[in-house]
């Protein structure tokens, strides 16, 4: 069974999900960072406070899902909901890491603003792992 693919990314949604509790609660790190930018400056969009709890309990549900899938949450068997999430967003996150072709992803048009660059050497390549950890999940 695959764990050393699956742990480190239950592990990474995880964190990344207590980062988006940390900023719901008003932590300002790494703000700037992770928000597209338009050409001319400023933010594309300014998540609320909703979206930032909705993705991250959204990740939270993603990561006990996945151990669900691999057989290791011991009151969940493995079954069909959890294998079409698996199935579901394992696209969702291979979607992401293209992009949508102008603010981010691999085929991004605007690559000079602080979120580009941590797109391109981070997040980007975080989505196809991820993606690639949920499509493993689904075919065992």
């Amino acid at each position: 069974m695959p764990l050393f693919l699956i742990f480190p990314s239950v592990l990474v949604m995880i964190i990344i999900s207590v980062i988006h509790f940390y900023w719901m609660f008003g932590g300002k790190w790494g703000l700037s960072a992770v928000v597209p930018e338009k050409v001319g400056g400023g933010a594309v969009f300014r998540p609320k406070l909703v979206e930032t709890f909705i993705v991250a309990i959204g990740l939270l549900v993603l990561s006990f899902l996945l151990l669900a899938q691999i057989d290791l949450i011991p009151f969940l068997k493995p079954n069909m909901i959890t294998r079409w999430f698996c199935i579901i967003f394992s696209f969702v996150f291979f979607i992401r890491a293209i992009g949508d072709f102008k603010y981010l992803g691999f085929f991004k048009k605007i690559k000079h603003s602080t979120f580009s660059k941590y797109d391109t050497l981070f997040f980007s390549p975080l989505c196809l792992y991820l993606g690639s950890s949920f499509m493993v999940a689904w075919i065992l």
